[in-house]
């Protein structure tokens, strides 16, 4: 990815939102953990990794910005709930069967079973990692609590569920991919490739206002195809860019979009000591998961939606409870999410104000909203409503000027009012047309026109 990233700051790799966006596309293919659910988790990335890569060059990056700020909002929502969920099990060390969170449930249900060590583990790596910010904004809490728990769990002879076996060296390169699979996973890729992406465009945003920096959508958009390109050949999923170590990188003072290039040489470098990790109790990765996770759920922006628009608001708990209700199959909650931003665009678009005033025999229209289609029938409901009252009104005047957008489809449905209601006697002039109406929509309605 640093070889096409458009931002200095941004680090991709495996995320959390992108990880749970993959094992609800996988649920059901394969077996999690086995060799055909990683070669499936592999094709995955590689066609995320052309989706983006193909958007990206087409100069299309701007799709970052068709999911509306209460889908992204309560899709993060509800996926931390699901992750958090997913995570639950490990603290404790108890693992019952069923869906996630059917899992968790049973798993807060029964203390008896709870493995006290692996709580203690959890609580530990919690205290290092919040509370090593306060000593430090840069103290490394992860991997502190990371050392210690494989240090402490080896010299103790814990008995909890571990990490386990580890290859070290260096990951061979494959193209050995389950292409049967493809078509079933073409929706999966392309909800992952503009869900995950909307996190690292995020970012990028952000950090390139703060700092009064350039970025370029498309170029990002290429650099998150690549690094999923690379992910896949290396046999591993869908990857994003991460917030929390987007946010660590600058303060740490990175100052080039090499730092990311630098980041993963590092790791490259440290592979052969894999196996250093396999004591590690598995109550501390779930903990770091669960406490990375809690800090993407924007709080604020969540009780600040009912206040903003209840609409909105609607669409973002929509959005949120379909994903939980969906878990693990968490990319249908954004569909879900879509479909209903568009429902309500669509009755916003439609609420059209008329308010009407006589002068003499001429009444005045002034329509206030979007004139489409499926609005223009509302003006012509209110002028009839106004002729027939008013009989002796022969004029119709309709205003533009106070419309915001005026549609091809929508001057045609006025033209074929204004015909109707010529063809019963009625004189109708159009004023006002916006200046932004196509030459196609002053076509419609010429020789209607009011001079």
């Amino acid at each position: 990815a640093a070889f096409f990233v458009s931002s200095r700051y941004l680090q991709t790799g495996p995320v959390a939102l992108t990880a749970l966006l993959t094992l609800g596309a996988l649920s059901g293919v394969a077996e999690p953990g086995g060799a055909g659910y990683i070669q499936s988790a592999a094709l995955l990335a590689l066609l995320v990794g052309i989706i983006r890569v193909l958007l990206g060059v087409a100069r299309m990056g701007r799709v970052a910005y068709v999911l509306s700020e209460p889908v992204v909002t309560g899709f993060t929502a509800g996926a931390a709930v699901v992750i958090i969920a997913s995570q639950l099990p490990k603290i404790f060390d108890v693992y019952p069967d069923g869906q996630v969170l059917a899992v968790a449930v049973r798993a807060l249900g029964r203390p008896d079973e709870w493995r006290w060590s692996a709580i203690a583990f959890a609580v530990i790596t919690v205290v290092l990692m919040i509370g090593g910010r306060h000593v430090h904004r840069l103290f490394p809490g992860v991997l502190v609590a990371v050392i210690a728990g494989v240090v402490v769990a080896g010299a103790s002879g814990y008995e909890g569920s571990k990490v386990g076996d580890l290859d070290g060296g260096f990951i061979p390169l494959s193209l050995d991919f389950p292409w049967s699979e493809a078509p079933g996973l073409l929706l999966p890729a392309a909800v992952i490739a503009l869900v995950g992406f909307a996190e690292p465009a995020s970012i990028a945003r952000t950090y390139a206002a703060a700092d009064r920096l350039p970025w370029n959508a498309n170029r990002e958009m290429v650099s998150q195809g690549v690094a999923n390109l690379a992910s896949a050949v290396s046999g591993a999923f869908p990857v994003g860019g991460s917030f929390s170590r987007s946010s660590l990188n600058r303060m740490a003072g990175a100052t080039s979009p090499w730092s990311g290039a630098i980041t993963g040489a590092f790791v490259l470098a440290v592979l052969p000591l894999a196996f250093l990790l396999e004591d590690l109790p598995t109550s501390v990765l779930g903990v770091i998961v669960i406490v990375v996770v809690v800090r993407l759920v924007d709080i604020k922006e969540i009780m600040r939606l009912p206040w903003g628009s209840f609409p909105q608001a609607l669409v973002g708990a929509g959005t949120t409870f379909a994903t939980i209700g969906f878990a693990p199959r968490v990319e249908r909650g954004v569909l879900v999410g879509i479909g209903l931003a568009i429902a309500v665009h669509l009755y916003r678009e439609m609420q059209v104000i008329t308010p009407a005033e006589r002068n003499h025999e001429t009444l005045t229209v002034r329509p206030k909203g979007v004139m489409w289609f499926a609005t223009v029938p509302q003006v012509e409901r209110s002028v009839r409503e106004e002729l027939a009252t008013e009989r002796d009104l022969t004029s119709v005047v309709i205003d533009l000027s106070g419309v915001g957008r005026l549609d091809y489809s929508g001057a045609v449905a006025l033209r074929r009012i204004i015909e109707r209601m010529s063809v019963g006697g009625v004189s109708v002039v159009v004023a006002g047309i916006p200046p932004s109406a196509s030459g196609a929509v002053r076509a419609e309605l010429e020789g209607y026109e009011s001079a």
